[in-house]
């Protein structure tokens, strides 16, 4: 598929989101993770466990002030691998897939997230780009 100079643009634009909805951690940039996604009550998170599920933008502020804010809580790195990203032909729904490996720690003990499985949902709301909807999981097969 050809894309015009606005589709790679747009791209651009979307992939640098999903990147800070992870990497605003290492410097717990509230304002930077909270502009990435929707603030509304549709607003829905899968995790791989169905304790991290998240259902509604006060439920995710919530967990992000009693977790990744939490003193024991350290982003170690991160890394985006093979990220796709599909623009819809309105142009204003997005979709991508990636792998992503997560490295943190929680009271000086790792907590990563390796080679997982991540997709999710962009809508351009007010000419802005905002996560919608993300689900993260490990493969069944993963050994």
């Amino acid at each position: 598929m050809k894309y015009d100079t606005n589709q790679i643009e747009e791209k651009d634009i979307i992939s640098k989101i999903i990147n800070d909805s992870i990497g605003w951690a290492a410097t717990k940039d509230k304002n930077l993770l909270f502009s990435c996604f929707a603030e509304d009550p549709e607003l829905f998170w899968f995790s791989p466990d169905d304790a991290g599920t998240i259902h509604g933008f006060k439920s995710f502020a919530e967990m992000t002030e009693s977790f990744f804010m939490h003193d024991d809580f350290k982003a170690v790195g991160f890394e985006v691998k093979d990220l796709q990203i599909n623009l819809s032909q309105s142009g204003d729904v997005a979709w991508y897939h990636a792998r992503l490996d997560d490295f943190n720690q929680r009271k000086g003990q790792p907590a990563n997230w390796e080679d997982v499985r991540w997709t999710g949902i962009l809508e351009k709301r007010n000419g802005r780009w905002v996560i919608v909807q993300m689900h993260f999981s490990d493969a069944s097969d993963k050994k």
